[in-house]
């Protein structure tokens, strides 16, 4: 017996499609600034931001649950001074994540550049220490 195969290869999604999705997990609110000029001034990069968040965050068997994924994410927008930091917070609020683990996710990120700075007075605390 011969068996046939029927499954049709998929075609590679639209710009259009990307950003709806990109616009999807985002609660329905618009794509970040700097998704919605590469769109128009450079699309490639568009579907290249995708892919990597794919390859970031695969849907399926990743290592972190999604929302431990989103809260990662937004401790780094907050600790880099990132423009992302709105668009994570929508993303959070459809992904369902309740206020409190967003909170401590900013007291973390505060923590981490807190730490950063305390770290940085090394060679001034080892001056006013008497060290050479």
């Amino acid at each position: 017996m011969t068996t046939t195969n029927t499954t049709t290869p998929t075609s590679p999604p639209t710009l259009d499609q990307v950003l709806a999705g990109m616009s999807a997990s985002l609660g329905g609110n618009s794509v970040p600034r700097m998704v919605q000029l590469a769109a128009q001034v450079m699309p490639e990069m568009v579907f290249r931001h995708a892919q990597d968040s794919g390859f970031a965050m695969p849907k399926e068997d990743g290592a972190l649950a999604e929302e431990t994924r989103t809260l990662l994410l937004l401790g780094i927008a907050l600790a880099t001074g990132s423009h992302c930091v709105e668009n994570l917070v929508n993303k959070a609020k459809a992904q369902g994540i309740d206020d409190a683990k967003v909170l401590e996710t900013f007291k973390i990120a505060r923590f981490a550049e807190a730490t950063r700075v305390f770290n940085n007075t090394v060679p001034l605390f080892a001056k006013l220490a008497g060290e050479q």
